[in-house]
């Protein structure tokens, strides 16, 4: 059975990015632009793993994890940032968080990151 991800990024290079990837590695693909667009779409579909990034408009990527936290929601998630030092302490307490990804990444390390999770 095909793994099912959820992008969320607001940048449209690097949801188109993530979405070719991640394809070429077998899985199915959505894709989300703001936090809202993806708390939308996690009331209506299930997911196997989310790939958020942590700054993104309306609402953030932490706001998009306490709401996940509040609704005992356990799908892993990889969360993206230009600077993961600032919000590691914010969200390394949170357990649905399995990574932190600095951006810019290694795309060969992401890859592996993403199938150590969803094994």
């Amino acid at each position: 059975m095909q793994k099912e991800i959820l992008v969320v990024d607001d940048q449209a290079g690097i949801r188109l990015l993530l979405n070719d990837i991640l394809d070429s590695e077998g899985y199915s693909v959505s894709l989300a632009s703001t936090g809202k667009e993806a708390i939308d779409r996690l009331q209506k579909d299930s997911y196997d793993l989310i790939i958020l990034d942590y700054k993104l408009p309306i609402i953030d990527g932490k706001e998009v994890l306490n709401i996940l936290e509040k609704e005992k929601n356990e799908i892993p998630v990889i969360v993206m940032s230009g600077m993961t030092e600032n919000i590691i302490t914010e969200i390394e307490k949170i357990k649905m968080v399995k990574k932190i990804i600095a951006k810019p990444f290694n795309i060969k390390d992401f890859c592996i990151q993403v199938g150590e999770i969803l094994l």
